[in-house]
């Protein structure tokens, strides 16, 4: 793996890069929309917390990422962590204490430089297992989930966008995504629209403002945060730092700003009632997938959240299940796949190959599965790299 600074604080890159707000942009910004959404409904349904903070809080801290960094590095809901909160209907106390034990965790690992020793630490094959896991996780959710969601108008509906997608993918002219969230949005208005939900959601709403108690805040830590954590630094900052030294290699991001804004995120988003979210591997693939380049997706998919919290956050819920879930799951099919495709850079070395395969289904088959394929493919690497100098001797 590349090496890290460890002498300061991690800082934004010297060069400040330009924001863009065109159509590839635009289109981008709907990359990660079918991991973010149905999160942040489960959440909301599950834990009766208040929409208006989750959705207000979400955005500002898509519109801080962008701002930041410049490039597509979106922030997403702590995936680990929502899942518990949607089995458990854990109560929104113990999610803000939750959130802020992992802010404290990270800012920890970033400050000591803990994080850069877990980079030099995990090889590059391990990361990419990590990223192929998501992918079959992704692709998992699509094709069981969201694509089967409407019945026969909605294989048909999926059809449809598979089609465009694949047709526009990569063009600059005609985004792929933007064609088909709008072909999604006129299904959803002849369909599914009613009117009457869409008028009692209007209203402006602000978010409310939350401390923490000492207690919901160990509660967090323990049932929460600690199996959020391997995951978290796994993808949200392992990963993540890989693709943007994919796809933005001038930058030179390194794991310790990745994980400085992430606490930092989940340091002041509680306060004010917003989910616990992470930097993602899957959201800045999806991003660059469908044509984002800066930071102005991060920016414009900020600024849908903020309006639905600011304005419709009453019906929410109701407002956003007339969007079709077809739709998603192609957008979420296209990120899985572009996501398994960074295999191919390892491809021709098997015994690489083999590791990442390993990590990547433990990673998408296990309960614990990031943690266990972060430990195990580390020491398989090792080993058998050990193996083979001892053979070739």
């Amino acid at each position: 793996m590349c090496s890290v600074e460890t002498s300061t604080l991690p800082r934004p890159a010297p060069t400040r890069p330009p924001l863009r707000f065109d159509r590839n942009e635009l289109a981008g910004a709907f990359g990660d929309l079918g991991t973010d959404l149905p999160l942040l409904i489960g959440v909301i349904a599950a834990a009766g917390v208040d929409s208006a903070g989750v959705l207000i809080l979400f955005g500002l801290m898509q519109v801080f990422s962008g701002l930041w960094y410049r490039l597509p590095m979106p922030v997403q809901p702590l995936k680990a962590f929502a899942a518990l909160v949607i089995a458990q209907k854990i109560p929104g106390r113990v999610i803000f204490g939750g959130g802020l034990a992992i802010g404290v965790s990270m800012f920890f690992l970033s400050v000591t430089g803990l994080v850069d020793a877990l980079a030099r630490l995990v090889p590059k094959p391990v990361v990419r297992g990590i990223q192929f896991g998501l992918a079959l996780q992704l692709a998992t959710l699509a094709l069981k989930q969201y694509v089967p969601a409407d019945g026969l108008p909605g294989y048909t509906l999926a059809a449809v966008a598979f089609a465009v997608t694949v047709a526009l993918l990569g063009n600059r002219r005609w985004p792929a995504a933007l064609i088909v969230i709008a072909l999604g949005a006129a299904y959803a208005l002849v369909l599914k629209l009613n009117l009457a939900t869409a008028q009692q959601a209007v209203g402006l709403h602000l978010p409310a403002w939350h401390v923490p108690a000492p207690a919901d805040i160990l509660t967090g830590a323990v049932l929460l945060a600690l199996p959020q954590i391997p995951l978290s630094l796994g993808n949200s900052v392992l990963a993540t730092r890989q693709i943007a030294a994919d796809y933005f290699p001038e930058r030179g991001l390194t794991v310790r700003q990745i994980s400085l804004t992430y606490a930092l995120m989940n340091l002041a988003s509680p306060f004010l009632g917003g989910f616990p979210v992470c930097h993602g591997s899957g959201g800045m693939v999806g991003h660059y997938a469908f044509g984002a380049r800066t930071g102005g997706s991060v920016i414009i998919y900020g600024g849908l959240f903020l309006t639905l919290g600011l304005f419709f956050s009453r019906g929410f819920q109701q407002v956003v299940q007339i969007f079709p879930l077809p739709v998603l799951g192609v957008l979420l099919l296209f990120e899985a796949l572009t996501l398994a495709t960074l295999l191919r850079d390892i491809s021709g070395q098997r015994r690489d190959l083999v590791v990442a395969l390993l990590v990547g289904l433990l990673c998408a088959g296990l309960p614990y599965g990031y943690l266990v394929g972060l430990v195990v493919g580390t020491a398989v690497h090792y080993a058998m790299q050990r193996g083979w100098v001892e053979l070739g001797k």
